[in-house]
């Protein structure tokens, strides 16, 4: 199921998130109410299920630490991505490292985006909503372009 909506949040003086009840239900999340953090593009942080992360890190087997900037975005992804785990009411707290890479302050804003969700500061999202919105047309011919075609086999 893609994962979709934009809600609002407030991080708690323990740096504490809600997660939004409609994602959490997406994401599946076992008894373990594990989920996993990792630095996002942009400027925020992306909130990955267990299962999601795992498919992502075999994406990334699969490109060729060879190159040095390969190599270099994968330590800096590794090491500051990070396991949580949902408390009784939902919530997971960012760690600091985290936190500060995204500039999140109290008010964010947290994204469904297909195969994982993403943490915003409120402030930076309105920015990113203001500088990008008018090209929506433009980027969705473009993403649209990018569209392999379907085989019979997909229906």
């Amino acid at each position: 199921m893609a994962l979709t909506g934009t809600y609002e949040r407030t991080i708690d003086e323990k740096l504490r998130l809600a997660v939004p009840k409609p994602l959490k239900d997406a994401f599946a999340v076992a008894g373990s109410g594990e989920l996993f953090l990792a630095p996002g593009n942009e400027g925020c942080i992306s909130l990955y299920s267990s299962e999601g992360f795992d498919r992502f890190a075999r994406r990334l087997a699969n490109v060729s630490p060879g190159r040095a900037n390969v190599r270099t975005f994968l330590r800096l992804f590794y090491a500051r991505a990070e396991r949580v785990v949902l408390d009784k009411q939902a919530r997971i707290r960012i760690p600091d490292r985290l936190l500060n890479l995204a500039g999140l302050q109290r008010d964010v804003v947290v994204l469904g985006v297909n195969d994982h969700a993403e943490i915003w500061d409120k402030q930076n999202w309105e920015q990113f909503l203001t500088g990008h919105s008018a090209q929506y047309d433009d980027l969705t011919t473009e993403a649209l372009d990018s569209f392999l075609p379907e085989s019979p086999m997909d229906g």
